[in-house]
């Protein structure tokens, strides 16, 4: 499979096909020619000596600084070397690979000015697998993700460091000449087109969303595991209720919960029973905490959807001549969106937790204590409980919303920005934590259907509790917990719980 790249249509799937799928890329026909057409307007405009932003001046607050057109190849080379100033851990290489598909796709829009030959070498990397050593940190989301993207950029110059087979930081030079590439001289306005630019929040939020969306999927069919485990009921998920609030994600997960527990015989054995006139929130609220938190993931789709395919440099540069400086560097529409889906997750993860707790508390379960069948000789899985609460603790600091502060930048040039990138590596984090969370309630709410047999329960459920056991058997005696969560959370990862029903 080959991603054509034409500034338009670029989509999530196509982003987790080459992050983490490997699929080619290639730059389509008509993006060349949009690119040539804008590349014509800034060699003209630096022919004729006229002041444009970024190619005959200086950046940021250096703006009123006059550049003479025999220094322009120097300026845009010092910009990317002088602002490659990260620090913190390397990002992960499916998030580079993300990077450079992105800023390739949003060269591709032909509003940059540069040269076919930038976003063709970006496409270059990835097909030969040449991976920029990018630290993570760095970023303030407004002007772009500069210092992670200068990173990125170092190694189109030949500079810089790359991951070498898997061994380490390499330089960057040596990484383009192993996959017979030739670094650039950057030409007028191409440093600056590399950096400006959303990529690093794009790449993250791209990625976070699909796991996020695998998640939410996947908590229907757990939560529908513990509700059956505790003998919970399904009226709560009726058509004619939920339809009376009709939001798309809280409709979406009734009926998915309903398909799931269709012919349980766990549900039948205690339908007429008054033992539950109304299940505890965690229960019986699925649909409309899982609904949220489906609709806020849609709203980030569409943010993506818009900004991977969008000139996001400075400034745009139009075939018919006019060069327009302005904003669409900024991270707000990200940052915000982001922000929104992580806080979601982290609901996610707070219900998982709580019906873990009930499934644990032999009070409130109607099963054995920690689910074991010799408490007090046993603990069982009292512990992957105190885990689950552990993590979501430490997403309850994460969901703090970044996007609401500002830190001044270039001499206050760059007065208000969006911090959409911390937002991002926080929604990373969030995401590894859900799983990890949901993974622990899967493992609890297992133990308590083995309690419930021979009684069966509904076909999504007990397909979803086969699967699980096939990779993690019974709790019958004391083991250490960690290395069953660790496998829940492959099947996770692998799509093994995303059950239609």
């Amino acid at each position: 499979m080959t991603v054509q790249l034409s500034g338009l249509g670029l989509t999530v799937a196509d982003v987790v096909a080459v992050a983490r799928g490997g699929s080619r890329v290639a730059i389509a026909p008509e993006a060349v020619e949009r690119m040539q057409a804008s590349r014509a307007v800034v060699e003209r405009l630096v022919n004729e000596g006229q002041t444009v932003y970024g190619v005959t001046t200086g950046f940021g607050d250096l703006a009123t600084v006059s550049i003479r057109p025999e220094q322009t190849d120097e300026l845009q080379r010092n910009l990317v070397r002088s602002h490659a100033a990260g620090v913190g851990e390397p990002l992960p290489v499916e998030v580079v690979r993300a990077m450079l598909l992105l800023r390739a796709n949003a060269l591709a829009v032909g509003f940059s000015g540069v040269r076919p030959a930038v976003p063709e070498l970006l496409c270059g990397m990835l097909n030969a697998e040449v991976h920029p050593y990018v630290p993570s940190r760095g970023s303030v989301g407004a002007s772009g993700d500069l210092a992670p993207l200068a990173h990125l950029a170092l190694v189109v110059i030949g500079e810089g460091e790359t991951w070498l087979d898997e061994a380490g930081p390499g330089l960057g030079g040596e990484a383009l000449a192993r996959a017979g590439l030739q670094p650039l001289v950057l030409e007028a306005k191409e440093g600056l087109a590399l950096l400006n630019g959303t990529q690093l929040m794009s790449a993250l939020g791209a990625l976070a969303l699909a796991d996020g969306r695998r998640l939410a999927i996947s908590a229907d069919v757990i939560g529908a595991m513990s509700l059956e485990a505790m003998e919970g009921t399904a009226a709560a998920f009726a058509e004619p209720l939920v339809a009376a609030r009709p939001h798309p994600g809280q409709v979406a997960v009734a009926a998915h919960l309903r398909a799931l527990l269709d012919g349980s015989e766990i549900g039948a054995s205690h339908h007429d029973s008054p033992h539950r006139v109304q299940d505890p929130y965690s229960l019986r609220c699925m649909p409309q905490v899982h609904g949220a938190v489906r609709d806020a993931l849609d709203q980030l789709q569409r943010v993506l959807d818009v900004e991977m395919n969008a000139a996001t440099d400075n400034p745009l540069v139009f075939p018919d001549g006019e060069v327009i400086s302005g904003g669409n560097f900024h991270g707000e529409p990200l940052a915000l969106a982001i922000d929104y889906a992580k806080t979601a997750l982290v609901e996610l993860a707070s219900i998982s937790e709580r019906r873990c707790a009930r499934l644990v508390d032999a009070h409130l379960s109607g099963l054995p204590p920690f689910l074991t069948d010799a408490p007090g000789l046993r603990s069982g899985l009292m512990i992957a409980q105190y885990t689950a609460a552990a993590l979501v603790n430490e997403m309850q600091v994460l969901a703090h919303p970044a996007s609401v502060d500002t830190i001044p930048t270039s001499a206050n040039q760059e007065d208000h920005v969006s911090m959409g990138a911390t937002s991002a590596l926080h929604l990373r984090q969030v995401v590894d934590r859900t799983e990890a969370v949901l993974a622990i309630e899967a493992l609890c709410a297992a133990q308590g259907l083995d309690f419930r047999a021979p009684l069966t329960p509904g076909a999504g459920v007990a397909r979803a509790h086969a699967r699980l056991r096939a990779l993690v058997p019974h709790l019958a005696e004391d083991r250490p917990p960690a290395a069953d969560i660790a496998a829940v959370r492959e099947l996770l990862r692998a799509g093994e719980l995303e059950i239609d029903g």
